[in-house]
């Protein structure tokens, strides 16, 4: 029986994120946002509420939906106008959290995390040499979400990157070999998934994996 719901339900209490988060509970891609601080040093970013759309002969736009103004990262990437998407597996995701602590100004918050700094192709910004996709990127531009501020009380924007290099492990070609999807590829974040009408439910972030199913024929009429 489907129910419908226009204002928080009675029974959901969740804090971390809006209750139409966790009610909907739509997975996200889950990647690293790396680049320079004014410094010199390494910034990394978990991040994820994100949307990969190409258009034209060659272009391919990130639109990154919920980029605090407060963090590192956008600041990072305000004055220098580059970043790199890094996309772990479920292997290395341990230390990818470790970004979020190890996230001081003087601090090259790559290699505290345990990970491994390399150059990238295009643009002037660390890539994570474990992740198996590394996406450079120069930003376009930026949009306010809310009137006033986010869920989390802090200003957040929209922000449009455009794609300029990607770098792919060649063992992912390959779906039979360790390919994109699956338990060895893209991770994807579960803003805790609740049920409405009981309050039940998973009370952190989860991530998980997405398995391929068998193609089902196009027939439109």
């Amino acid at each position: 029986m489907k129910k419908d719901f226009s204002s928080r339900p009675e029974k959901e209490t969740t804090q971390w994120v809006t209750w139409q988060a966790s009610l909907t509970a739509i997975p996200s891609l889950v990647f690293v946002v790396t680049g320079w601080k004014s410094n010199g040093k390494e910034n990394a970013c978990l991040q994820s509420w994100t949307a990969f759309r190409g258009g034209g002969k060659d272009e391919f736009v990130c639109i990154m939906s919920a980029v605090s103004k407060n963090g590192h990262m956008y600041q990072s990437l305000k004055e220098t106008g580059v970043c790199v998407l890094n996309f772990p597996s479920q292997d290395i995701y341990d230390r990818c959290i470790k970004t979020i602590g190890n996230n001081d100004f003087e601090m090259d918050e790559i290699t505290a995390a345990g990970l491994t700094s390399e150059k990238a192709a295009k643009v002037n910004a660390p890539r994570i040499k474990e992740c198996f996709l590394n996406i450079e990127c120069e930003f376009l531009w930026e949009h306010d979400i809310f009137e006033n501020t986010g869920v989390y009380g802090y200003e957040e924007v929209t922000i449009a990157l455009k794609v300029v290099n990607i770098c792919m492990d060649s063992e992912r070609y390959d779906q039979s070999k360790l390919g994109r999807y699956g338990k060895t590829g893209y991770l994807y974040e579960f803003d805790h998934p609740t049920n409405p009408e009981t309050g039940d439910g998973v009370l952190n972030v989860s991530t998980g994996t997405i398995e391929l199913t068998d193609p089902i024929p196009w027939i439109t009429k």
